[in-house]
């Protein structure tokens, strides 16, 4: 039967929905995503396109997430693997819902730097939670020769573990812990997108990497500038993304490379203006020598 609620465009191995996750998600065979990244909104009042992530109460919103999540679940292989993003105020209630469900591996926290003025009377938020789930903790996805990285107690400091006999130098890569650190998206940055919770495309590296293989199938069900299916693309996996904002879709349609015009329109990278204009002295400050 023929479903109007949404559009698809699919070239190769990587799929766009042009919908609502909710009725889109149905329509997908259960038990055959390998990879699940879903970055939901955060219901924090940000505007995305014309759509502001605000819902009339922190349970309504709750409500609405565990419908998505369920979704997910039925979707995900037998092996899947899932992260899960949400803001610190949903997270507790998200991680919850989900230990009945699927087995919540490691809980993340991706922290950044601050972009200007933080929060003058609280410690403002810095970080991000993702939960790392997978349906059977005996047999899932986990390249973890593929994500090593420097550990400073043998690679910089030199260090030995003289406790073994005979003492042995500290290893010099290690598995990342899970505090994650990623620059934020910046405008100056070639992989910038105009989009409020753009995520890094180095984020999605190491979780792709990670927790899929060349030929895995990846779903994002909130693919906002498609980072999931662009990266997912040139790691040879396959892609489904799901997104309901037009001007979101058409990013995606250019990122994973489906079409380069979207209803006559050409679709190219936003236009950046990296000069720098010098304002106008004050009268005042030439006076004083300033």
């Amino acid at each position: 039967m023929k479903n109007v609620n949404f559009r698809k465009y699919a070239l190769g191995g990587h799929t766009i929905y042009h919908g609502d996750a909710l009725k889109v998600l149905p329509t997908l065979p259960d038990g055959t995503i390998d990879l699940i990244f879903a970055d939901p909104p955060y219901n924090i009042g940000k505007h995305f396109a014309g759509f502001v992530d605000k819902w009339p109460s922190d349970r309504a919103y709750i409500e609405w997430c565990q419908q998505w999540l369920d979704l997910c679940t039925q979707k995900l292989s037998p092996t899947g693997t899932m992260y899960i993003m949400a803001s610190t105020q949903s997270m507790p209630y998200i991680d919850l819902y989900l230990r009945d469900k699927v087995t919540i591996l490691s809980r993340i926290v991706w922290h950044y730097d601050s972009s200007g003025v933080q929060a003058k009377k609280y410690f403002g938020s810095l970080y991000e939670p993702i939960l790392h789930c997978v349906k059977d903790p005996r047999n899932y996805t986990f390249n973890a020769q593929q994500i090593l990285i420097e550990a400073k107690t043998g690679a910089v400091r030199k260090l030995v573990d003289y406790r073994k006999d005979p003492p042995e130098p500290y290893h010099t890569r290690k598995v990342p812990g899970n505090v994650w650190y990623f620059p934020r998206v910046r405008y100056r940055m070639a992989e910038y997108e105009v989009h409020p919770s753009q995520k890094p495309e180095s984020l999605l590296e190491r979780i792709i990497t990670a927790s899929s293989n060349p030929g895995d199938l990846v779903l994002d069900p909130f693919a906002g500038t498609f980072t999931t299916c662009a990266v997912a693309k040139r790691l040879g996996r396959n892609s489904v993304g799901i997104e309901i904002q037009e001007e979101y879709v058409k990013i995606g349609l250019r990122r994973v490379g489906i079409t380069t015009t979207y209803n006559g329109e050409r679709l190219a990278p936003p236009s950046k203006n990296f000069g720098y204009r010098r304002a106008k002295p004050n009268p005042a400050q030439l006076e004083l020598g300033v």
